[in-house]
């Protein structure tokens, strides 16, 4: 039974997390996370060395997800030009619902400004497999320089993100059309 309760709290706090974290920012504390999660902060501790933990596992916890609905899946019978574009499609998608914020992996490496805080390296991990998958994507349509395109890619993903979390832009066709000009430019078919 222990192990169980020690489960639910550890999902409890992950989850409390995750949602603060992503409406209020990093700098919530941890009264908050774990009167959100319904929790001592004696069981924290218990499961966490410290708060910066914490938000490592929360971000940890959601790269599968994060990943699953923005990236094609490695049986995406697209091309890569469409698989890129995909991506930018989804962003476009997600940045419209009232609950979207930006991209969680993005403002935390913004609101900590610690490469070496536990958080932004998990952080910092989420973006690197998705500049990577740029580039893989760029290099199979023929990219003359797929590196420059995909931090090309990436620029434009974090700055929409952002502007998007923000509510200071909408999405809706932007960022796929400025991917198609990146696209275009570099020869990718």
């Amino acid at each position: 039974m222990a192990t169980t309760d020690k489960a639910s709290t550890r999902d409890r706090l992950l989850d409390a997390a995750a949602e603060l974290t992503y409406r209020q920012g990093v700098s919530i504390g941890i009264d908050a996370l774990c009167r959100s999660a319904g929790v001592s902060k004696r069981s924290m501790y218990q499961l966490f060395d410290s708060k910066d933990d914490l938000l490592a596992a929360s971000l940890e916890r959601r790269i599968p997800l994060y990943e699953e609905q923005l990236t094609p899946g490695p049986q995406d019978p697209a091309t890569p030009r469409e698989r890129i574009l995909g991506v930018f499609e989804r962003l476009e998608k997600f940045s419209a619902q009232p609950e979207y914020r930006g991209c969680p992996f993005l403002a935390a490496l913004v609101e900590l400004k610690d490469p070496e805080h536990p958080a932004s390296a998990v952080a910092g991990g989420a973006k690197q497999r998705l500049k990577e998958m740029f580039r893989t994507e760029a290099e199979l349509g023929g990219a003359r320089d797929p590196e420059f395109l995909a931090r090309q890619l990436m620029l434009l993903f974090d700055g929409a993100s952002a502007r998007a979390g923000a509510r200071i832009e909408t999405l809706d066709g932007l960022t796929t059309t400025t991917a198609t000009v990146l696209l275009d430019a570099a020869g990718v078919e």
